[in-house]
């Protein structure tokens, strides 16, 4: 083999998995600069906050993998924290059933705002940025306006509250891995063999890899479209339950800048934003990236400000090496 086959082949591999080995030197890095980053506190800490931010980033994913994108993630996620907040207490019993009926009904109207997006980029053949810009002013009105711009806060002693904020809270007996964390887990998991085992998964995306070829197959390639939309809506709906759980608080400000840090982790994982190219294992990968950057800024008290700068910088980097990957692998 020539040196000139070698290099680029090697510049390939190195691509390829520059991700795994970005974490891998954040997490030697954030150790040595913190002796508090490796506590079981500090890392559970971590997940529990990282959490809500996967799941919008798989729902983002699903988007992304059909070559659109979704900016009303972050309005969503207000939506369905606000909702389980105020419809906790107006339910006429309480408890755990009580709680069920509240998270679905906030996840299925948060699915419905997805389906509203989908129905105008799949439907009606609206560009996704334009769509999901709209829904995501209407969605953050929406929030401001049930809530009269204040914070919704749900009567600790309502057993059903208390339900949550344990959820929210607490960790699984013994081990202690905060309950939200699970809950991602089974979800992440749930996606990844749905995307890589099921028709639906490998069709969504050969959607956004070629929309023409599956609609010559005779697929309906605008119902995987808007599918990926509404999924994206109630997962984000999810995610801001998550965070209510977590705070004991309904606020119209939640998931400000989400949208912002889910593309990013799907970028940094390797997604193409035009379609067709992203897995869920990568994209959780740019969580955990997006996380330990801001974890040990915080754990060194910088300020957020210096921490935006330096996602932007990783973005960028990010899609730099897929370009450089793509132009090695044409090489080989």
């Amino acid at each position: 083999m020539s040196t000139e086959t070698a290099r680029p082949g090697a510049l390939a591999l190195l691509v390829k998995y520059n991700i795994y080995l970005m974490l891998a030197v954040l997490i030697i890095a954030s150790a040595a600069l913190s002796e508090h980053f490796l506590t079981l506190q500090n890392l559970y800490n971590l997940l529990r906050q990282l959490a809500p931010l996967a799941l919008v980033s798989v729902g983002m994913l699903l988007v992304v993998l059909t070559g659109g994108i979704d900016l009303s993630v972050g309005s969503v996620a207000a939506i369905g924290g606000m909702s389980v907040a105020m419809a906790m207490p107006a339910l006429p019993f309480d408890g755990g059933f009580a709680l069920l009926i509240c998270v679905a009904g906030a996840v299925a109207f948060g699915a419905a705002l997805g389906a509203v997006n989908g129905l105008l980029v799949a439907g009606f053949g609206m560009a996704s940025f334009v769509a999901t810009l709209a829904m995501m002013t209407m969605a953050r009105g929406l929030a401001y306006m049930l809530s009269n711009g204040q914070p919704v806060r749900f009567p600790r002693e309502l057993p059903t509250a208390q339900i949550l904020t344990t959820f929210g809270s607490k960790g699984l007996p013994g081990l202690g891995t905060p309950w939200p964390v699970v809950a991602a887990l089974v979800i992440v998991a749930l996606f990844i063999f749905l995307l890589r085992r099921t028709s639906w998964g490998r069709l969504t995306v050969a959607t956004g890899s070629n929309e023409t070829a599956v609609r010559l197959a005779g697929l309906p390639g605008g119902r995987y479209k808007f599918l990926a939309y509404a999924i994206c809506g109630g997962l984000s709906a999810l995610a801001g339950i998550f965070v209510t759980a977590r705070t004991a608080v309904g606020t119209p400000v939640t998931g400000v800048g989400l949208e912002l840090d889910a593309i990013a982790a799907c970028v940094i994982g390797g997604a193409l934003l035009s379609g067709g190219k992203g897995t869920v294992v990568n994209t959780m990968i740019g969580v955990l990236i997006l996380g330990l950057i801001g974890n040990i800024m915080n754990l060194m008290s910088v300020p957020a400000y210096p921490q935006q700068i330096i996602k932007g910088l990783i973005i960028i980097f990010a899609v730099l090496l897929q370009g450089v990957g793509a132009r090695a692998n044409r090489r080989v």
